[in-house]
């Protein structure tokens, strides 16, 4: 079973023999009416005339998005979805606000999945380095003029707050994580004991030496905790109370240790993933207020 949770965790190709639904493994109850909307919105993204760009990592993996402009810019958004997702998937929702607000965004894939390259997900360990390629990229085309938002949802988030850890360009100038969780290990053992009841002491240190052969990580060598207390770029903290996947709790954790200016928006109801589609204005006016704050680079 430790083997088949570390595929299932871990693998670009999910082992063909589903032991577990996908609904017990996040402890999702969202209604049909609501995910068919999501899905909906994400096939409008999709249909969208994007821009498809490729990037080699630092490691050498094949990176790719799509990249949708905007008439005089204010910012950029680099936008990186959750574990098992797509990017049209996640942000296909807040797409239309996020181009009538002046953002050119990057919707990345991230590697291990869709169409960028890599046989294994790296629960931000591995991610969180593909950002600043995408940042490079991104001022590349900006001259470095524009401020520069990272903004990621679940395993998007985590990997956007361990990118707030490295040393980041002057003009990033905040952070948007919506329901990221605090390590993969926290994770990990938070699904299996319980949504799967295994016992994870029994079987973490399987787990772990697994997925390090895997990804040639320490799944226990970075948290978004160690990473946000040295963190210098504002962060928004985004989450639903009602998440069974991630819980709360994990948020006000990186809340809490995070060292930079920080604001956090609690969505009551909202399940996993689901806080735009829960309150959209409030959500909106939470990132409007954020930009407003930080585009010009003032972290006081």
């Amino acid at each position: 079973m430790t083997v088949y949770f570390v595929n299932v965790a871990l693998d670009r190709q999910a082992p063909s023999m589903q032991l577990v639904p996908d609904r017990k493994l996040t402890g999702s109850r969202v209604e049909e009416a609501l995910l068919q909307k999501v899905e909906r919105a994400g096939q409008a993204l999709a249909r969208k005339p994007l821009t498809t760009v490729a990037i080699h990592s630092r490691d050498g993996v094949r990176l790719v998005g799509h990249w949708m402009r905007v008439r005089d810019p204010k910012r950029i958004v680099i936008a990186m979805h959750g574990w098992r997702s797509s990017w049209s998937h996640d942000f296909g929702l807040i797409a239309d606000f996020l181009q009538d607000n002046g953002c050119n965004v990057l919707f990345a894939e991230q590697r291990g999945q869709g169409s960028s390259g890599g046989e294994h997900m790296g629960f931000g360990l591995t991610e969180r380095y593909d950002c600043l390629d995408w940042i490079e990229w991104a001022n590349g085309r900006s001259g470095g003029t524009l401020p520069i938002y990272l903004c990621g949802i679940s395993m998007g988030a985590s990997t956007v707050l361990m990118a707030g850890g490295l040393t980041l360009p002057e003009n990033v100038r905040g952070i948007i994580a919506d329901c990221g969780y605090t390590a993969p290990t926290a994770i990990w053992k938070h699904v299996a004991e319980r949504h799967l009841h295994m016992y994870y002491r029994a079987c973490g240190a399987t787990a772990n030496r697994l997925a390090m052969k895997k990804t040639s990580v320490d799944p226990n060598g970075a948290s978004c905790p160690e990473a946000l207390r040295n963190c210098r770029v504002p962060v928004l903290f985004v989450h639903g109370t009602d998440d069974r996947f991630v819980p709360v709790e994990m948020t006000y954790e990186n809340f809490k240790a995070c060292a930079a200016p920080k604001r956090l928006f609690i969505v009551p109801g909202a399940e996993h993933g689901m806080s735009y589609l829960t309150d959209p204005r409030g959500y909106e006016a939470a990132i409007k207020s954020f930009w407003h704050a930080f585009d010009k680079g003032d972290n006081s």
